[in-house]
């Protein structure tokens, strides 16, 4: 599984914000949708995963529209990779309460705690919101469903996970020295640890980036070119360092991703490319040497191909529409988002 490290380095998990909930039967409540939520985040990226921990008593969670409702325990994590929007509750039905709000009450206030309800069964949740470069994260989102179910009781390091999970949320101060830090720490883990548990339980069958990181030669070639993706690649030395023949990999690669580890490298590389010329202030020709070109000429054929644009106008217009999205969020939401 190291690739799933490799590649959470990359994407950079932030803007990730815990709290705690208490929520008594019957009780319902509205999770919007990942897009809206992100204005409430100190965070540039716009995608957010969303998650819910049970903690204690019971519950259930479904997408908004046309969801079938998936049952909540203890110890169960319901996560939602697209950042649909969903229902949360347990007992008869009721009005959802807008979570919108009391998230943006529960960063204004700085108090990590949310309640409501009807006073009957006890629900305690802890929910998280962890934002992420989209375009970076879609090689392994794509291969998620809507919704994704793990329990983490199964196992001493889930137990301890959640205990840790538990403790910081209930105890520390986010806004303090190293909190936010402390919060983006867990919230990788958390997301590693269930990914890791969910590609365990996948058929054998199954094909797809997921599948392939549990594949031993696949896995390996994967995390070989996500660790060093500037390194000078040829299928011949990747095969080397798999331990396969060159035609033996490129078929197992197939396979799995439907694509060949040199084209997928490209395109990886590219990714990266975009990422840092949308987010950094580095040339174009430092960039390209950054993700293994030579020449900023083939970097810009290849941008181009890729993107449609070349990397310097790639530049222009996200700065543009970030700035047009900057000035659309509401100046109170900009001013509750924590630091």
């Amino acid at each position: 599984m190291d690739v799933l490290s490799e590649m959470l380095k990359a994407v950079k998990l932030d803007g990730a914000v815990f709290f705690h909930g208490e929520f008594s039967s019957p009780w319902c409540a509205r999770q919007p949708d990942g897009c809206s939520i992100a204005a409430y985040l100190s965070s540039s990226s716009t995608h957010v995963i969303i998650f819910h921990l049970l903690t204690e008593g019971r519950g259930y969670a479904r997408i908004e529209k046309n969801g079938r409702p998936v049952s909540l325990s203890p110890g169960d994590i319901v996560m939602f990779p697209h950042g649909d929007a969903h229902l949360l509750g347990n007992g008869p039905p009721v009005t959802p309460v807008d979570s919108a709000e009391q998230l943006q009450r529960v960063l204004a206030e700085r108090r990590m705690l949310s309640q409501f309800g009807g006073g009957g069964e006890l629900t305690k949740l802890i929910c998280g919101y962890m934002a992420c470069d989209l375009r970076l994260s879609q090689i392994f989102l794509a291969g998620l469903p809507s919704v994704l179910k793990i329990n983490i009781r199964d196992s001493p390091s889930g137990k301890w996970l959640e205990d840790t999970l538990r403790y910081s949320v209930e105890h520390a101060d986010a806004s303090g020295p190293g909190g936010t830090a402390v919060v983006a720490k867990l919230s990788e883990a958390l997301f590693a640890d269930t990914l890791r548990r969910y590609i365990e339980k996948l058929p054998a069958s199954q094909t797809g980036w997921l599948a392939g990181v549990r594949d031993p030669d696949v896995g390996k070639a994967l995390a070989l070119l996500h660790k060093q993706p500037s390194h000078p690649w040829t299928i011949a030395s990747l095969a080397n360092e798999v331990g396969l023949s060159r035609s033996v990999l490129a078929e197992r690669f197939r396979h799995y991703l439907s694509d060949t580890p040199m084209g997928y490298l490209t395109r990886w590389r590219l990714q990266l490319a975009a990422q840092a010329v949308t987010s950094t202030s580095k040339s174009v020709a430092e960039v390209a040497g950054e993700v293994g070109y030579e020449s900023e000429p083939s970097f810009n054929r290849a941008f181009k191909r890729e993107f449609g644009i070349p990397p310097a106008r790639f530049r222009s217009q996200s700065r543009s529409t970030r700035s047009s999205a900057t000035h659309q969020i509401p100046t109170n939401s900009r001013n509750r988002a924590p630091r």
